[in-house]
């Protein structure tokens, strides 16, 4: 064969692997709405799609995940942030709705930084981030990193992307555990025995206006991962706080200066030690399961109660933190100030189950009551007198 035919015959074998390769990709967007995909724990204008770019506004922090989880892929999406310094991620292998104590799913991130967010950093401290693709497992998710890295985090081995307004091309791959990120098209950053290694894929609200497009996926043949490997599925989680203002709450008459919404948090200001009316949630409960995560001020009275929650309509708590009378109490001595805390309310006709944890769900307390009143109701946290901040509320029938 002629050296020119050669050349010819191996450029077309190659197009066609390549065009081979490129088969099997679907649009993850259908460029219209959000179907397919759930609002985490965002404002229901955070995430919106224009002419097939999805659009997110940077405020509350959360996620937009998907409906369905994945184990092997190939996940290919472009980004660009709208103002420097801008901050956001595209979650892999995540959880159905946010860690305790956090905005954030668990699972492994693939950072999405625009280098103006350099300014944060310490030139006189050892290097801890970088702009050009991190990738990294946060709140309980643990990963071998790649190639240059500090602790779990994977550092990008070249400097690729491309600042703001300018759009960058992401290729994550992900197979048996093992994930990869090629940055305007070279692999550049990743991590072995990921873990989980299966779980739902999302983007990230953290601060700023950020745009992805040509959001496609191929799924790969499974490597058999088990439910251990696996995030936990989706059991129909609704949040109840958008992270921006009130709407789907009761906030009591006379009431509106104690309670302040604060990004993710939502705070309970009240410091004149008197006992008020629930913030009541619009959405009611009857047998399901109800979540809210707590932080105990520092300067909180250790010899009163601190925290409490409220169902079916019943303003006396079922679960107080502190010393006080509840059908479920967890002492002072179960808690520290400052810290976070989820307490998981499983609630089963007239038997109420509570569930205290750590973050990362460590430490599990748990403990059993009888409840009184209404079968179904809204839920909310108690008014106590003490100043309190919450965050993340759910609930599933």
């Amino acid at each position: 064969m002629k050296p020119t035919t050669l050349l010819a015959a191996l450029s077309l074998s190659l197009t066609l692997a390549n065009a081979a390769d490129e088969e099997g990709f679907v649009p993850m967007f259908n460029g219209k709405d959000l179907s397919g995909w759930v609002n985490a724990n965002c404002a229901p204008e955070t995430w919106s799609i224009k002419d097939g770019v999805i659009h997110c506004t940077g405020l509350p922090t959360g996620a937009l995940r998907t409906e369905k989880q994945y184990e092997n892929f190939i996940l290919e999406c472009e980004w660009r942030h709208l103002t420097s310094g801008g901050n956001s991620g595209v979650f892999i292998w995540g959880s159905p709705i946010s860690a305790p104590g956090v905005p954030f799913l668990r699972g492994i991130e693939v950072q999405v930084l625009d280098h103006g967010y350099m300014k944060h950093a310490d030139p006189k401290k050892p290097r801890w981030f970088t702009t050009h693709g991190d990738v990294f497992p946060i709140h309980g998710a643990t990963m071998e990193p790649h190639g240059d890295h500090s602790g779990q985090r994977s550092f990008p081995s070249e400097e690729r992307s491309k600042s703001s307004p300018e759009w960058n091309h992401y290729r994550i791959t992900g197979n048996n555990g093992t994930l990869t990120l090629a940055v305007n098209g070279k692999v550049v950053s990743g991590g072995d025995k990921c873990f989980w290694r299966k779980g739902y894929l999302a983007l990230e609200s953290e601060g700023a206006p950020v745009e992805f497009r040509n959001v496609r996926i191929k799924e790969l043949p499974s490597t058999g991962a088990t439910a251990a490997d696996s995030a936990p599925l989706d059991q129909g989680w609704k949040h109840l706080y958008n992270g921006l203002d009130f709407r789907g709450w009761k906030v009591p008459a006379g009431a509106e200066a104690k309670w302040k919404t604060s990004n993710w948090n939502l705070k309970l200001e009240s410091t004149d030690g008197k006992l008020g009316e629930p913030l009541w949630s619009e959405a009611e409960l009857g047998d399901g399961e109800f979540i809210a995560d707590f932080q105990i001020l520092k300067t909180a009275d250790l010899n009163k109660d601190y925290v409490g929650l409220c169902v079916r309509g019943n303003p006396d708590p079922v679960v107080i933190i502190g010393a006080g009378d509840a059908p479920i109490v967890f002492g002072p001595d179960k808690v520290k100030l400052g810290k976070w805390y989820r307490v998981r309310l499983k609630l089963d006709g007239n038997k109420a189950t509570a569930t205290l944890t750590e973050p990362q769900d460590a430490n599990p307390q748990t403990a059993e009551g009888l409840i009184k009143g209404s079968a179904k109701g809204p839920v909310g946290p108690a008014d106590l007198g003490q100043p309190v901040t919450f965050a993340n509320f759910f609930i599933h029938e």
